[in-house]
């Protein structure tokens, strides 16, 4: 009778913590703020993009210059570097410049290097006959930029004890390629206050 009350009591017990230990996933929607860690995350990236195109282009150099122009502006995203001390994904966040600049209408968007490097290759192969004749797109056809976006992440770091403060400060610049003359500057600017229990520190 003790050895069948043991083996249950080790049953119960195996149960108890195989419940405890399963992991949980709860699907949220993609436009929520989560902040877990207080580190630059999506939605950091999306509301930054969002924000700055915005600014730029409701900037003097594009109601007076271009706003009235046959043909829109051409743009293309050059280099954002990431000058902080965290590891940020900054495709991401060409990426939600990319889109933000497309959906605004404002403006026509070219291929970056990377991606002009692929079309070129693709053309090579259909012209050397892997394509029917009348489908084959020549080389020499491509739309040049007029103007190219480039800009930074910088970090600023504070922490006292189980307190900190992170300051994050996005810098982009509109640069048109002809005459290398800047035609915006902009900044944004986020600081996030973290604490964190001392027992996990």
């Amino acid at each position: 009778m003790q050895k069948f009350s043991a083996q249950m009591c080790i049953l119960a017990a195996t149960l108890l913590l195989t419940s405890c230990g399963g992991t949980k996933v709860t699907r949220i929607s993609v436009d929520s703020t989560t902040d877990l860690s207080g580190k630059w995350n999506d939605t950091d990236s999306r509301l930054v993009a969002e924000e700055m195109i915005n600014d730029c282009l409701s900037r003097p150099w594009y109601l007076n210059d271009y706003k009235n122009r046959t043909e829109p502006p051409t743009i293309i995203v050059g280099k954002v570097r990431n000058k902080s001390h965290e590891h940020i994904n900054v495709e991401t966040f060409i990426k939600d410049l990319e889109r933000t600049l497309i959906n605004s209408g404002k403006v026509e968007f070219v291929a970056n290097k990377d991606e002009r490097i692929q079309l070129r290759q693709e053309k090579r192969d259909m012209m050397a006959g892997n394509a029917a004749d009348e489908t084959v797109k020549e080389a020499g056809n491509e739309t040049g930029a007029d103007l190219m976006l480039i800009g930074s992440i910088n970090t600023i770091a504070d922490q006292e004890g189980n307190k900190r403060v992170m300051f994050y400060q996005v810098d982009l610049e509109l640069i048109e390629i002809l005459t290398n003359k800047k035609l915006w500057i902009g900044n944004k600017k986020i600081k996030k206050y973290i604490t964190r229990s001392k027992a996990k520190l």
